[in-house]
């Protein structure tokens, strides 16, 4: 007798849908307690399920953990995947930057999670930090040697640069409270934006 064929469609998107709600509750208890503090309970609770449910997607608060240090790397680095080598290398790194700071303005507690696991040595996300990402950086700084070799940006070290936008741009997420403090204010995101992208290309435009 033939077995029943499940609907994987269906089952798919139900899980996609869970585990976002799961990733985005664990970000919310880590973000809180941090993850020594946090428990697979209080996760379970902020994601409207059941503790057996949960596990059902992740086994242990580790992996819960790594997915959401995961996925926010995914997001971050978007932009700097799109960096294209054909395109006009000042148009393509005001893309960039900006792009980068959006992402400051709209997660703060993301890049906070991940600062604080950097600031410990990176136990869980080393792999990825030495692998895929050190890949990607070298792929974007040939690129911007490329660019730097045809003559159309003046001479930079291209991954110290990308270090450099990279501390700029997380600064406004993970020292909003010291900005606001310092400004007054919350800071406006065109002028901050305006502010950044002259700091960081004025010198670079042949």
């Amino acid at each position: 007798m033939p077995k029943s064929k499940a609907k994987p469609q269906q089952e798919t998107r139900i899980q996609a849908q869970n585990r976002a709600v799961i990733l985005s509750a664990a970000l919310e208890a880590f973000s809180a307690y941090g993850f020594r503090g946090a428990t697979v309970d209080q996760i379970a609770e902020k994601a409207g399920l059941s503790k057996p449910n949960l596990l059902y997607y992740f086994r242990r608060k580790e992996d819960i953990y790594v997915a959401l240090l995961e996925q926010t790397l995914d997001e971050w680095l978007a932009p700097l995947r799109l960096l294209n080598a054909d395109g006009e290398p000042i148009a393509e790194l005001t893309r960039y930057i900006s792009e980068k700071l959006d992402m400051s303005f709209a997660g703060s507690k993301a890049s906070r999670l991940f600062a604080n696991e950097i600031l410990h040595g990176a136990p869980h996300v080393g792999a990825f930090l030495k692998g895929p990402l050190r890949k990607l950086v070298e792929e974007k700084s040939t690129v911007i040697r490329r660019w730097i070799s045809e003559g159309r940006i003046k001479p930079v070290d291209p991954e110290h640069f990308i270090f450099a936008i990279w501390a700029v741009t997380q600064h406004y997420a993970d020292f909003s409270s010291q900005v606001e403090s310092v400004l007054g204010a919350e800071p406006e995101k065109a002028k901050v934006k305006q502010s950044v992208l002259d700091i960081l290309l004025r010198g670079l435009k042949a």
